[in-house]
């Protein structure tokens, strides 16, 4: 754990993580904007299993595959698959720096808290295990087994809680900082009253 501290302690610089989160969000506005709905113009209104954060059953998936089409599952394959292998790491990497750049600015750091970094790495691994899934699904339907999607879906899931638990934490985090500045100014103010 020394390690992992001493990484974040390197590396959560303001410019670095900045840099990295504009890139980490540019991959992602890419994929909303471009990659998902090109993939998504086949699917008759169905969302893609990356966009599903509450699950999906072997029905879902075979109703989706079908309506995909041959050609949406090649785009879904070839085009949305591999961006969304780039985006993982750097999802786990910018908002695992950001929360340990959070936590230094609260002294926090070398404490138990320093767990919560771990949130967007935990999102970022269960998204590769969910497209490992997503990629054995599509190549080959229609086999598809109870098994594949039910792991499939797991990885999903962990990946939408893991996710939506950062976000919960990293806005706490935020308001407490912002808290702690208000207090100082008020502080600084009523000194010099």
């Amino acid at each position: 754990m020394n390690q992992f501290v001493k990484f974040i302690e390197k590396n959560s610089s303001g410019k670095k993580i900045l840099g990295l989160f504009i890139l980490t969000n540019c991959i992602y506005a890419f994929m909303l904007t471009v990659t998902i709905p090109k993939t998504m113009a086949f699917s008759n209104g169905m969302k893609l299993l990356d966009m599903m954060p509450m699950g999906y059953d072997l029905n879902y998936v075979t109703e989706l595959f079908t309506a995909l089409g041959a050609n949406g599952r090649s785009i879904y394959l070839t085009n949305q698959i591999p961006v969304d292998m780039v985006y993982p790491l750097l999802f786990a990497l910018s908002y695992c720096l950001l929360m340990g750049y959070l936590l230094k600015r609260l002294h926090k750091l070398n404490s138990q808290y320093i767990f919560l970094c771990l949130l967007p790495i935990i999102a970022g691994i269960a998204d590769y295990l969910e497209n490992i899934g997503i990629i054995v699904m599509l190549k080959y339907f229609p086999e598809l087994t109870e098994f594949t999607v039910k792991t499939t879906n797991f990885f999903s899931l962990i990946k939408s809680i893991s996710t939506s638990i950062f976000f919960i934490v990293f806005v706490v985090l935020l308001i407490t900082i912002g808290i702690k500045v208000l207090h100082k100014k008020i502080s600084a103010n009523s000194l010099h009253n």
